[in-house]
């Protein structure tokens, strides 16, 4: 089980991150960024899971510029909250949430090399990470909401990236994962037989069986380029 800290951006704005420590010494650090729905239940269990595995696990409160201390759940209200507030952090004036997760990086860099991995919003995030900011040695998004449309396609990753996306995603068409993978031939991708949100078992979308591979390629690509 890990706790929240405050962790200070560049422009001396303080977030609160989810961090779990590791039993032991460090493998690496892992920042995990949210999904729409806060640093809910759901992100403090896969940090938790990541230090199980070895690692500082650094979840920063990607939202709290826009409103403190969100931890939603999985209801169409939720739903809609959670699009409301990616909205307002997506208008915040430049750099925004960026300079957030470059604290979360720097606060996960004391346990040696950085991976990231992002859900949904937070996989848009995750790639943006790899290509606008220093200090990560690895990047895996999941079902990034975004990263295929032209703007992020054009963008250019610094460091190793692997996408997870569901070829039953409605949020992210099939083609435009085609696309992505085809400008990105640099990039691993996976596409599993799944949904959006396959990862997060307490969604109706959840896939086991797809979620289990992903965390298994996942586990492999971190121990591959943090280690």
């Amino acid at each position: 089980m890990g706790q929240f800290t405050e962790i200070k951006a560049a422009d001396g704005q303080s977030i609160p991150a989810y961090v779990a420590q590791p039993k032991g010494q460090a493998k690496g650090g892992v920042v995990v960024i949210q999904e729409i729905f806060g640093v809910n239940a759901h992100i403090r269990n896969v940090a938790d899971g990541y230090a199980e595995q070895g690692y500082l696990a650094v979840a920063p409160a990607t939202f709290h510029r826009v409103k403190p201390n969100v931890d939603l759940g999985y209801e169409q209200d939720d739903m809609q909250q959670g699009m409301a507030l990616k909205t307002a952090t997506e208008s915040l004036p430049s750099p925004g949430v960026m300079q957030d997760i470059e604290a979360a990086i720097r606060h996960a860099s004391q346990a040696g090399k950085v991976g990231i991995v992002g859900y949904c919003y937070g996989g848009l995030l995750t790639w943006r990470s790899a290509c606008m900011l220093s200090g990560l040695s690895a990047a895996v998004p999941y079902y990034g909401g975004g990263v295929t449309t032209p703007d992020e396609v054009a963008r250019k990753p610094k460091c190793p990236v692997l996408a997870h996306f569901g070829d039953q995603d409605h949020w992210i068409p099939l083609e435009s994962v085609e696309a992505f993978r085809k400008a990105h031939p640099e990039v691993e991708v996976h596409v599993y037989h799944a949904n959006h949100g396959f990862n997060c078992d307490h969604r109706a979308s959840y896939n086991a069986e797809a979620a289990k591979l992903a965390r298994e390629r996942t586990l492999a690509f971190f121990a591959k380029h943090l280690g």
